[in-house]
């Protein structure tokens, strides 16, 4: 049962413009201490959970407190596996808990195409089939196989095209510089035998422009990539404009992009943060699932 949030989370609507799925939003949604970013009338109306984490309601001890979801940063395997089940359940999926599908993050341009024989890979961190190997990016349209990637500052998007077909990406400055977004979406449409332009996009919390320190020579690869957009008022990275732009060049429309602004780095107390929380924290997670 979803219970209204939390009142330091207000449940804002972040919303764009209507797409043959409706208009993209993301909602916060809670049950109990554990509090995630949804899109419910997705759901509703095709049949595709989409999910983004927060770090509350969980298991794990500092410095992974309390809803860490990923089993390589030093937390203890069972409780990463009780807070994947706390979560999952919390989204209504306690069913196919045992079909989680994640990946072994390399910080790299593979995509994973997810089939029947997948379901379950990496869903357990203390027993289990290990991850898809080397891949920040997972696809599939396959029903009952939810997918999930593990972030704490790299930028999350979650895909959605028509038929459905699915997909969960991670883009850190690598995958970003690589425009793996953009192949992504040209992945996931050529899946579904659709174009860019029918796909819908949710970027979740990620660093913000007004924390991504770069040096120069990483910032002028990126401007002569992506263009000034790159390059924050700031003088920082920005990498929601350049995965915002990575999308657009392969067809995503702006008004079809939910965003949840939220910068890591400035909200440790509700996600996860690499650099603000000097390099030993936990990960909270993106996930798609085709119901």
């Amino acid at each position: 049962m979803l219970l209204p949030s939390k009142s330091s989370l207000p449940p804002i609507c972040i919303g764009a413009c209507v797409t043959s799925f409706g208009s993209p939003r993301l909602v916060c949604a809670a049950t109990g201490d554990l509090s995630w970013w949804q899109d419910a009338e997705l759901r509703d109306r095709v049949g595709v959970v989409v999910a983004f984490s927060e770090r509350c309601g969980g298991v794990s001890e500092a410095p992974f407190a309390s809803l860490n979801l990923a089993g390589h940063v030093g937390d203890s395997a069972p409780r990463v596996d009780r807070n994947r089940g706390l979560w999952l359940e919390g989204l209504g999926l306690a069913s196919v808990r045992d079909r989680l599908c994640m990946a072994d993050q390399v910080h790299g341009e593979n995509i994973a195409v997810v089939d029947e024989s997948h379901a379950g890979m990496g869903a357990f961190v203390a027993a289990g089939r290990p991850p898809v190997s080397a891949t920040d990016a997972l696809l599939t349209t396959v029903r009952l196989t939810p997918l999930a990637l593990c972030f704490a500052d790299c930028v999350p998007i979650v895909l959605v095209a028509p038929g459905p077909a699915v997909a969960v990406v991670h883009a850190g400055w690598r995958g970003a510089l690589a425009s793996l977004p953009g192949a992504a979406v040209t992945a996931v449409a050529r899946a579904a035998g659709c174009t860019g332009a029918d796909v819908i996009a949710y970027i979740g919390p990620h660093i913000g422009a007004c924390h991504y320190q770069v040096d120069g020579a990483l910032m002028s690869q990126f401007v002569n990539t992506f263009g000034t957009v790159a390059r924050a008022e700031s003088g920082c990275l920005d990498l929601d404009a350049v995965v915002t732009t990575s999308l657009q060049s392969a067809g995503v429309a702006s008004c079809n992009i939910a965003r949840l602004g939220t910068c890591t780095a400035e909200a440790t107390d509700r996600f996860f943060s690499y650099r603000a929380e000097g390099g030993v924290t936990g990960r909270h997670a993106a996930l798609v699932c085709i119901l």
